[in-house]
């Protein structure tokens, strides 16, 4: 069985389907995966966000790997892994539900936006960073990992203009509104998906 690091090899990109219904399940999980995208978040601030999860671990196979978002508290991880989730991405570093998830054998990655707040966090058991909300751009990751060492993903204003520089210090890229948003087309998803695929795969000069 594949494991997240797998599946980030092949796309660094981990689409973010904030609001997304049960009904858009199938459809936007199809046109991510011919898109190149092999990572799913669906965080929990979503209304029916357990069903999307189970809805998209059904679709998933082993084409793609699927998470939650916005977990709050270690029993949160429960209910994802009932699901079927895989990875746990918070926007903040609880040390409760780091190491809940840890615990679960699920991938941790939870949020920091300081040097103190990532060391907390890799004390705590996670294995990957989230910098959240990167909007003090790819400079100040490359000053972060002058001392962290865990693979750092950037998240919260990543798009089409900044994806290729940040992937210049990340090991991926948290992409959510610049690439789904509730009413938007297949189409328009499929579009911007293989777009961000492109920016974060290609080759760096």
């Amino acid at each position: 069985m594949k494991n997240f690091s797998d599946y980030l090899s092949e796309c660094p990109a981990v689409a973010i389907l904030r609001g997304i219904t049960p009904a858009e399940v199938p459809g936007v999980c199809n046109v991510l995966f011919e898109s190149g995208i092999r990572l799913l978040e669906i965080p929990l601030n979503t209304e029916e966000a357990l069903t999307d999860i189970e809805l998209a671990v059904k679709e998933s196979g082993d084409r793609f790997l699927v998470g939650a978002g916005t977990v709050l508290t270690p029993e949160d991880c429960d209910r994802v892994a009932e699901r079927g989730g895989r990875f746990i991405i918070s926007p903040n570093s609880d040390t409760a539900v780091i190491r809940r998830t840890k615990e679960l054998g699920l991938i941790s990655i939870p949020g920091f936006f300081t040097a103190t707040e990532g060391f907390a966090a890799i004390h705590a058991g996670a294995d990957y960073l989230k910098l959240f909300p990167a909007v003090l751009g790819p400079g100040y990751i490359k000053d972060l990992k002058a001392v962290i060492k865990k693979p750092i993903l950037a998240v919260g204003g990543v798009n089409k203009s900044n994806a290729a520089d940040f992937m210049r210090v990340c090991a991926g890229l948290g992409i959510g509104s610049a690439l789904y948003k509730p009413g938007k087309s297949l189409d328009e998803i499929g579009r911007d998906a293989a777009e961000f695929v492109r920016l974060a795969t290609e080759p760096l000069n």
